[in-house]
């Protein structure tokens, strides 16, 4: 006779495949310094603080439902509590960039207290009007260049190793591992109760809510982790310009409108959507930057066609053409048939 056993997981096989492909490309990308040129590292850096930003505002958006367009606010923010920090507390850069994450946390709590009340549409706006009041602030702020900006003092550059190889290595590492930090924190957060509840909450609020799930308190957590997480980027991005301004901290186009372009042609509400998303983004921006304007206009056309085509995205239609999760947030049910005799 037939008997069948049916076993319940969450992972596959294709999971576990890519868990050992990816180990060995992150063992590359470690090495990068030893076999990539400078140019070569600058573009891997920035391609990882993109995808670190993609894959915070997908958990925000695509998890959440929380859809911000003043991201770029706590960008802003991470890069100035970055100056700050460095310049008038005198804390070590590497240091001052987890400063700039606590102290983004921080004011985070606030700025969602306010925002929380707006809903839908409102609430977009609400996060992009937000931002430009950071922007306005910080460009009041005299001792840290007001509206032209500053640059990073040369004592504080050279603090961070002796030759300039060294610099460059070390804002290569510490992309690297914000990207890596960011996407393990995003999984592990979403297969975790509060994400299961965040699914919920995502699927229907109503029915969520009815289950005695706390809806408010779920989202507060999550936009502070984002905010926080988002500012440690942003102190990133400039310790890597080595120079800010409230025009480039808080530009609505490099933090904002490229990031929601990344996740909705990757796939929003997949952990794996960031990840194609900003591949395809570097690889347009590599292939059409000297373009000029017709660079925008390409861009602007993938993100329709994807939109009206494929809704949920590259990875949409690839997990669905060969039902593939390389990151399994849900249970997976498994049969294996065993023959008996009886």
């Amino acid at each position: 006779m037939s008997h069948q056993d049916f076993s319940v997981t969450r992972t596959s096989r294709a999971a576990r495949i890519a868990t050992v492909l990816g180990a060995i490309v992150l063992v590359l990308l470690v090495l990068a310094p030893w076999w990539a040129g400078r140019a070569d590292m600058r573009l891997l850096g920035e391609l990882f603080l993109y995808l670190a930003l993609a894959s915070l505002w997908n958990l925000l958006a695509g998890y959440a439902g929380l859809v911000s367009v003043g991201q770029q606010a706590f960008v802003g923010f991470g890069g100035y509590m970055l100056f700050a920090l460095t310049i008038f507390a005198g804390l070590p850069p590497v240091v001052a960039v987890l400063g700039a994450g606590v102290l983004g946390a921080m004011v985070a709590v606030p700025v969602a207290l306010l925002i929380f009340r707006l809903r839908g549409a409102y609430f977009a706006i609400g996060t992009w009007v937000m931002a430009e009041v950071f922007r306005l602030s910080f460009a009041q702020i005299s001792a840290l260049g007001g509206g032209s900006g500053s640059s990073l003092p040369t004592n504080i550059v050279r603090s961070m190793a002796a030759s300039r190889d060294g610099r460059e290595a070390l804002s290569y590492w510490l992309a690297l591992g914000a990207a890596v930090l960011v996407i393990g924190v995003v999984y592990l957060f979403l297969r975790s109760n509060k994400g299961l509840a965040l699914s919920a909450i995502r699927d229907n609020e109503l029915a969520a809510g009815s289950l005695g799930i706390d809806i408010w308190r779920t989202k507060f957590l999550v936009y502070v982790i984002t905010a926080a997480l988002t500012a440690v980027i942003g102190a990133l991005i400039f310790l890597q310009k080595l120079r800010i301004s409230p025009d480039a901290a808080f530009s609505v186009n490099d933090w904002t409108a490229f990031v929601i372009f990344i996740v909705v042609i990757g796939g929003i509400g997949t952990v794996e959507g960031p990840i194609i998303g900003t591949l395809i983004f570097f690889a347009l921006r590599e292939t059409l930057a000297d373009l000029g304007t017709i660079y925008l206009i390409v861009l602007g056309i993938v993100a329709i066609v994807i939109m009206l085509k494929a809704p949920k995205g590259v990875w949409g239609l690839i997990r669905a053409r060969f039902d593939l999760q390389l990151f399994p947030l849900g249970f997976r049910v498994e049969r294996s048939n065993r023959d008996k005799e009886t």
